[in-house]
């Protein structure tokens, strides 16, 4: 099944969207009616709670009283873990049952107010966020919650920013607008991305990148790289040793098509092989057909490896597993950061690409493409070693 993150600020429609897209054909399991559902009366959560804060947080119906639950633990640090360390297991026990109960071919959403905040990000194969101007949100919060201006404004404050929420988002939906507004862009979304990445992940089925077609560079790569890179480590953790972005979306500056490369270094390609199919889970499904990189220099040992594409359709990713120190490995870094360093041989791989791409632009898989820059790699390869020993370069993954 595919597994969506949907998170956004207080006020922003998050709601809305889930209900739109549970009326689409999606599972929807919400965080916020399972944090409630674990302590209703007569649960052991509840029984948890009242015992590390006394019978005061109990109303006369035997219910959770949340206001008075609230004014012990608001603004002290140690209660609220010490709350969220009771209620936050509980709700992941009863979303694993959920999800354990989903068909095999759902879209299934889980929205979690705090996605970003708890740094869940990386562990869904994609991450919708909502937004909305927080003017439009103070406004919601008083007009439909009755809720005091200064106390909206404190909680939107209390939540993360703009800046990493967006970071999170693999997918922004503006909610500002009117009702009919937002339901449209969500109605696009299950349509073009959502339904056709749950078929490819069930399918094990990699988004091709299709013809040459060069942009303009875009600051966004380096946030998708580091978003999607934190979701390639979340995946290998135990066979996994660093993920690096590379190729030409981690150049600043360089055109380049729209394609995130990454690489994932390993102990051993047996390492690779056993992380397989979580990485597949997460929506990097196996390209088998792809197992060497050309030998660099030309004549030298071939350079095996494991490579992964993307399920989502809309994130092309080319995902490289190597051993690390393995030629190979070394030498995505290598031409990585010497084109970062060396202005004259960015552009002129700069013209190299965009004169190549102009003359396959018809190519439906960018296989000509890529042969024909192969003997300018092969050419480059000496010149970057020479610039790594003179400025005493040692590998990095950033």
């Amino acid at each position: 099944m595919l597994r969506v993150g949907l998170t956004g600020g207080i006020g922003s429609g998050k709601s809305t969207v889930a209900r739109r897209l549970v009326a689409r054909g999606a599972v929807l399991i919400d965080s916020d009616v399972l944090a409630r559902e674990v302590v209703a009366a007569g649960t052991p959560g509840l029984q948890e709670i009242v015992a590390a804060f006394g019978d005061g947080v109990l109303r006369p119906d035997g219910e959770l009283d949340r206001p008075a639950l609230a004014a012990v633990v608001f603004g002290d640090d140690t209660s609220r873990k010490q709350l969220n360390g009771i209620v936050h297991p509980l709700v992941r026990q009863r979303s694993d049952e959920l999800l354990a109960a989903a068909p095999s071919d759902a879209v299934v959403v889980q929205d979690v107010p705090l996605l970003v905040e708890s740094g869940m990000s990386p562990l869904f194969p994609l991450v919708v966020v909502v937004d909305a101007d927080a003017e439009v949100r103070v406004r919601r919060l008083v007009e439909q919650r009755g809720m005091p201006e200064s106390d909206a404004r404190a909680r939107i404050a209390a939540q993360a920013d703009d800046e990493a929420r967006r970071a999170a988002a693999d997918v922004w939906l503006d909610n500002g607008g009117v009702p009919a507004d937002i339901e449209a862009t969500v109605d696009a979304l299950w349509s073009q991305r959502l339904v056709p990445f749950e078929e490819n992940l069930r399918l094990r089925r990699p988004t091709r990148g299709g013809s040459p077609l060069i942009a303009e560079p875009q600051p966004g790569w380096v946030t998708a790289g580091r978003r999607l890179a934190a979701r390639v480590a979340a995946a290998a953790a135990g066979h996994g040793r660093g993920v690096a972005h590379i190729g030409s979306t981690a150049v600043p500056g360089l055109p380049a098509k729209d394609i995130i490369d990454l690489q994932l270094g390993v102990a051993s390609l047996a390492d690779a092989d056993a992380a397989r199919d979580a990485l597949q889970d997460a929506g990097f499904p196996a390209r088998p057909d792809i197992a060497w990189d050309n030998p660099k220099p030309p004549g030298s040992a071939p350079m095996p490896k494991r490579y992964h594409g993307s399920a989502d359709p809309g994130r092309v990713v080319h995902l490289h597993v190597r051993e690390v120190g393995s030629p190979g490995w070394r030498y995505a870094l290598l031409l990585r950061d010497w084109l970062r360093a060396d202005t004259a041989a960015r552009d002129e791989y700069r013209d190299l690409k965009i004169a190549t791409a102009a003359r396959y632009a018809g190519d439906a898989d960018a296989a000509r493409y890529a042969e024909e820059k192969e003997p300018w790699f092969d050419a480059a390869e000496p010149r970057a070693e020479r610039w790594a020993a003179s400025s005493g370069w040692s590998p990095s993954l950033d």
